[in-house]
């Protein structure tokens, strides 16, 4: 088989690499015994072949290789080591998260201490009943509660530091004395360094540690895991117009960029997770771009965390539907990122995501022993 015809002379590892042929059970089990496939990022499913993208400015190429042939291929273009190294990548187990193993997804669940967030706005802004709310999630199944004191949504007015601190501390302080993994959603380094102070144990930031000048250095210093999202432009002016050469491409060179950034300023690659920010400066129709693509991600290394939660391109897809009705398209899009390999779910409706993962679990494991995946 032929690989791609165009740009012969890139560098060593000039290529993207996207998992395809991607097998779950009995069947991924088999095809693993035989050698026909590895495992995908140490979880349940394995993958059978990968697509080779290259691309110069516009220009690209495109070719669905199985193992074996891409082995070939890669030892022909000269590519082999760089080929293996990646695959090792690809098939290896992901750190934990803030101490927790992602082999299976990981459920996080949101709590907005705001007036004003997108879907449920008002409903847990006083301190008691975002702490009642977090209570009620970790009874439904939440693994980890991401709490946030800032709207992000579309056209949303940036909040005062000192506000969103008062918001968010006293919640983060009291559900970390009950034992919960705490997730704190901030653009800003104050706001890190109070809610780690205060017990959280994960930092997630919609800029990817880009908002703030002191970030970086912050959440390198703070020795918590660190969510680095992806955004074109910021909440209130993200949805004006976003355009991109290739979304799921360009996404995955923005990555690696900000990996580097933080592995320069002594935050290890193992501390992190990336989340390609659907809804966040995307059209619909970037978002399902990337949706169709979030394997490609597991290429970077990392543990990749999906939002999909109630997001408008649900309702754009369906009838129209308001935030607090998309649960089922939510619950649609979720899966289809766990059947991509995604380990965490970020979700409003824990109890019906919890229900829905065990019966994905179930299917994408049977057939498999207790020891499987094994290490890559």
């Amino acid at each position: 088989m032929r690989g791609p015809s165009f740009d012969p002379g890139a560098p060593d590892g000039a290529f993207y690499l996207q998992p395809a042929g991607l097998l779950s059970g009995s069947l991924a089990a088999h095809a693993r015994r035989k050698g026909t496939a590895e495992w995908l990022a140490g979880g349940p499913l394995a993958f059978t072949g990968c697509t080779v993208i290259r691309r110069r400015g516009t220009e690209r190429s495109e070719t669905l290789f199985g193992l074996a042939d891409l082995r070939h291929w890669a030892a022909d273009a000269g590519l082999a080591a760089a080929l293996e190294d990646r695959l090792r990548r690809l098939s290896r187990p992901r750190a934990a998260v803030a101490g927790l193993r992602v082999d299976r997804p990981i459920i996080m669940g949101i709590i907005n201490v705001t007036p004003d967030s997108f879907s449920d706005g008002g409903d847990f802004a006083e301190a008691g009943a975002a702490i009642a709310q977090g209570v009620a999630l970790l009874e439904a199944g939440a693994d980890i509660l991401d709490i946030g004191g800032e709207s992000t949504r579309p056209g949303a007015a940036p909040v005062g530091v000192e506000a969103e601190i008062g918001r968010v501390v006293p919640v983060v302080r009291a559900l970390a004395a009950r034992g919960a993994v705490i997730s704190i959603d901030t653009r800003r380094a104050a706001v890190m360094t109070a809610a780690v102070e205060a017990g959280a144990r994960l930092i997630n930031d919609i800029t990817a540690l880009t908002g703030d000048p002191e970030s970086l250095a912050v959440a390198a210093r703070s020795g918590v895991a660190v969510v680095l999202m992806h955004m074109q432009g910021d909440p209130q002016t993200m949805q004006q117009d976003p355009r991109y050469v290739d979304a799921p491409l360009d996404l995955y060179d923005h990555f690696v960029e900000r990996i580097a950034a933080c592995e320069a300023a002594g935050l290890a690659s193992d501390r992190l997770v990336l989340d390609p920010g659907i809804g966040f400066g995307k059209t619909v129709e970037h978002n399902f771009q990337i949706m169709e693509r979030l394997a490609l991600f597991h290429d970077l290394g990392c543990p990749i965390l999906l939002g999909v939660s109630r997001k408008s391109f649900i309702g754009r897809v369906s009838r129209g539907e308001e935030a607090k009705r998309r649960f089922p398209g939510s619950i649609a899009a979720g899966l289809a990122g766990l059947s991509q390999g995604v380990q965490i779910l970020r979700v409003h409706d824990v109890a019906e995501t919890f229900q829905a993962r065990a019966v994905w679990e179930r299917l994408a494991t049977c057939g498999q022993t207790p020891d499987q995946p094994a290490p890559a």
